[in-house]
């Protein structure tokens, strides 16, 4: 990969808010939502790919780890509400029982988006790709504006399709099916058009 700064656009001595907010422009610059039915909607989806990456390994380096730069099922330990700060500490440094712990220690009635979002990370870190993907959804879709939710369940989606780890892995551990790929890449599909605030999509 070519250097994520210039990926972004910025120096390396750039601020992570600079970073954030360079991420945040290319994002909406080249979201492939903006490229629907137009040709170059697969060099969009590259790049976009490539935006992704960039920030990632930016991220990762200056929180000085990760799983040796793989994907990490999108969690970023900065930002957030001060009420999860601990959480996003513990999954940071991989405690993911203490962190579970915690999440399962919030009333239902207070599971807002972050809860959601965190608990996908959890369930991503310990193997659970079903129930991470489906946290993320609905992390998405209770506030589908937030591009940290919509970044993890994009990368997700990839992940489930192959594009990460050499392929997607159900909780129930059973083998692998070329039609059942199929119909999980569908669901992914229109679960993503309904999370980043648009109808359903009418291509099915």
């Amino acid at each position: 990969m070519k250097d994520p700064y210039e990926i972004l656009g910025i120096g390396k001595n750039a601020t992570d808010d600079e970073v954030k907010a360079a991420y945040k422009n290319l994002a909406r610059k080249y979201h492939p939502d903006n490229y629907a039915n137009n040709p170059l909607s697969d060099l969009a989806e590259e790049k976009m790919k490539e935006i992704n990456e960039a920030y990632d390994a930016i991220m990762t380096s200056r929180k000085g780890g990760g799983s040796n730069g793989a994907y990490n099922g999108g969690f970023n330990a900065a930002g957030g509400s001060g009420e999860y700060a601990d959480i996003r500490s513990l999954i940071a440094q991989n405690r993911l029982e203490q962190a579970q712990e915690l999440l399962d220690g919030i009333d239902i009635s207070r599971r807002n988006a972050e809860w959601y979002y965190l608990n996908g990370s959890v369930l991503y870190r310990r193997g659970w790709y079903d129930d991470a993907y489906a946290s993320f959804s609905r992390a998405c879709n209770l506030d589908p504006n937030n591009l940290e939710y919509r970044q993890a369940l994009n990368r997700m989606a990839q992940a489930r399709s192959g594009s990460f780890n050499g392929g997607y892995r159900t909780t129930s551990g059973g083998s692998d099916c070329d039609f059942c790929s199929l119909c999980t890449t569908l669901w992914c599909a229109d679960t993503c058009c309904e999370c980043m605030g648009g109808d359903i999509c009418r291509c099915m």
